[in-house]
């Protein structure tokens, strides 16, 4: 059955016990007598001696249970990460001067949120913590000089979000990759940059720019999260430089171009590869475009059009592990000299807005894609006559699925079907059953507006009792908008496995006094589960 609840280890019931505590006991003296006293450089106290990972789990414990007296006592000097996105109203001028002062050893900084923190103290917290890898700022005041100080600073930085900025503006973004003052580029060993919620400035396209001058000049970026990404992509290929919008003091457009050639000497300087790795928001129209300048892109979006050969532009892709599709009622067998060609090297498939049209299509689709780990589909227009003889014959020869890596499956059908004359959906049936059956590893099931009875499904998936395993690594369910009865789901409880979390929210045959009795059935069993119904 499900996951009992279970006796937690010594360090975490101490840990809970501390954070229980915390105001009554381990903060009160400090709280009636220090509170407003910054002048203490370090406070020597019952936490100075606790490891810096256990210093951040209490932090995360506390939550918004977090005072200021407690965030004092919990910034220690040997802290290595510090996540306050969980207390973002406490986080004032004051609290950063203490991290700048005490913290010196912070490698990774989550302020998301923190929108209490003038600039002025973003800029000293930053300068103050040059062994920074990972900083989130996103939703904070950061504004060009905090980008500034960032890019002059930071040398070992990885990571870092600015989403959400809205003191930020596309000539910000070139402080990250050149410094000014010191006529030097800054950054080198940035990777990841996340800038949504960015756009250009009014009456110009200025962002783009920024954008393409960034993965020029910043040699290790391999992910940067905008939705013009791919329109800066655009611009390096062309090559044409006459409309860049570069800053005064900053290098042009074709002076970075001449750097990017001299750190790449064994690549042609015709063309420009860049290694970004992931690629959100890319236009069916642009793929040739987008292949050309990033040739190992492993996770790539595609916004497909209305009419087109998609297999021809989607084909040759020897890097690509995770595609998502986003359409607007294409079918789903158009896609099928596709995964019949890359559906081996995918781990990641999402699709959405396909109509599924026949019996057999999906079934043919994941067969194609042995290796995935994550498959999402929101799909379409279920046939709702009855199949004929050929269509039965060919669900009936649809061969088994094995999916020894499947992790996280999600099905949903958006149309509303009426419920006296539901489709029979046979091949579809066949296929769900197929693959829960083949899916060993399964931890994730979403399944949402199916329009047929789960009974039928989970009544050969799960077997008569004695029959082989299943679902032996679920956590969650979710049957959202789904025919399933009562009776299948106390069926499912009593599987053995590690399952926390159930979704009936809107299922037709699911009533009160049903979510009533599991909820008993959970209480009585001491079982470590929550149930979602409305």
């Amino acid at each position: 059955m499900p996951r009992k609840k279970i006796h937690r280890s010594l360090q975490k019931l101490c840990l809970e016990n501390i954070a229980g505590n915390m105001q009554r006991i381990w903060a009160k003296d400090y709280t009636d007598n220090y509170l407003d006293e910054y002048q203490f450089r370090y406070i020597q106290g019952p936490f100075s001696e606790l490891a810096g990972s256990l210093v951040q789990e209490l932090i995360h414990l506390l939550g918004k249970r977090l005072t200021r007296a407690m965030l004092h006592l919990l910034l220690v000097p040997h802290l290595t990460e510090l996540h306050l996105s969980p207390c973002p109203k406490l986080v004032s001028n004051t609290i950063t001067q203490m991290v700048t002062i005490r913290c010196k050893n912070l490698t990774s900084l989550n302020l998301h949120g923190c929108s209490r923190v003038p600039t002025d103290a973003l800029v000293d917290l930053i300068e103050g913590l040059p062994g920074l890898t990972m900083l989130d700022l996103s939703g904070t005041q950061c504004n060009t000089q905090v980008l500034s100080a960032v890019g002059s600073t930071c040398r070992r930085l990885r990571e870092l979000d600015i989403s959400d900025c809205k003191k930020l503006s596309p000539a910000s973004l070139f402080h990250l990759a050149y410094d000014p003052i010191a006529s030097a580029f800054c950054c080198p060993a940035l990777q990841t940059l996340e800038v949504d919620g960015m756009e250009s400035s009014p009456r110009c396209d200025d962002l783009p720019w920024a954008l393409a001058y960034l993965l020029l000049a910043l040699p290790n970026l391999i992910v940067l999260e905008n939705e013009t990404t791919t329109d800066a992509v655009c611009l390096i290929h062309d090559r044409d430089f006459s409309g860049a919008q570069v800053p005064p003091g900053f290098p042009t457009m074709e002076e970075v171009v001449k750097r990017w050639v001299s750190l790449h000497p064994s690549r042609s300087p015709s063309q420009l590869k860049l290694p970004l790795k992931k690629l959100l928001e890319v236009s069916e129209s642009y793929l040739s475009v987008v292949l050309a300048v990033c040739p190992h892109l492993a996770k790539v979006t595609v916004n497909l059009e209305e009419s087109s050969v998609l297999a021809r532009r989607l084909l040759p892709w020897g890097s690509l592990t995770s595609l998502s599709l986003d359409c607007n009622f294409r079918r789903l067998e158009e896609l099928l000299p596709v995964t019949a060609r890359l559906g081996t090297q995918l781990e990641t498939l999402s699709l959405d807005g396909f109509s599924l049209d026949d019996e057999v299509s999906l079934h043919v689709l994941l067969s194609h894609c042995p290796n995935l780990q994550i498959f999402s589909a929101s799909l379409y227009h279920l046939k709702k006559d009855s199949p004929g003889e050929e269509a039965l014959a060919q669900v009936a020869s649809l061969p088994p699925f094995s999916f020894p890596q499947l992790q996280e499956f999600t099905l949903t059908f958006s149309d509303v079907f009426d419920a006296k004359d539901p489709p029979e959906a046979l091949g579809l049936t066949a296929s769900l059953v197929s693959l829960l059956k083949g899916s060993p590893r399964l931890q994730i099931v979403m399944l949402i507006g199916l329009p047929f009875s789960l009974d039928r499904v989970f009544e050969e998936v799960l077997g008569p009792p004695g029959t082989t395993a299943v679902f032996l690594h679920l956590i969650e369910l979710s049957l959202i908008e789904c025919k399933v009865s009562s009776s299948t789901i106390h069926q499912i409880l009593s599987l053995e496995n590690p399952l926390n979390s159930l979704d009936l929210d809107r299922c037709p045959d699911i009533y009160r006094k049903d979510y009533e009795e599991l909820l008993r059935r959970v209480s009585r069993e001491g079982l470590e589960m929550r149930i979602e119904w409305k």
